[in-house]
């Protein structure tokens, strides 16, 4: 699957995401390739009726603009990083509300 990341930063990210392993419903693996390269693992875990998943990413940033700034810009890439993952969450949050309306919080 092709993916394009951003942040609040001009710069985009284009990766893709590999399926490379699936035990369901309590494990999914991929692989990313692109500017940037890892490994992701999502656990699923069953809490009493609810799912608490938890995400595991292990990349290396492959881009020259990340690669070779990151010494200099590292706090204004942790922040465009925490505004995009921020933006992420609301996203999931409002497809799993549209899925399962009424229940979740």
């Amino acid at each position: 699957m092709g993916v394009l990341s951003k942040g609040f930063l001009s710069y985009r990210l284009r990766w893709t995401a590999t399926t490379t392993e699936v035990d369901r419903p309590r494990h999914l693996a991929v692989r990313a390739e692109g500017d940037f390269e890892g490994d992701g693992r999502w656990e699923l875990t069953d809490r009493g009726g609810q799912t608490e998943a938890t995400y595991y990413w292990t990349i290396e940033a492959n881009k020259p603009l990340l690669r070779y700034l990151s010494f200099l810009l590292r706090p204004v890439f942790a922040a465009n990083h925490r505004w995009a993952m921020a933006r992420g969450e609301e996203s999931l949050r409002r497809e799993l509300a549209r899925r399962h309306p009424g229940g979740g919080r």
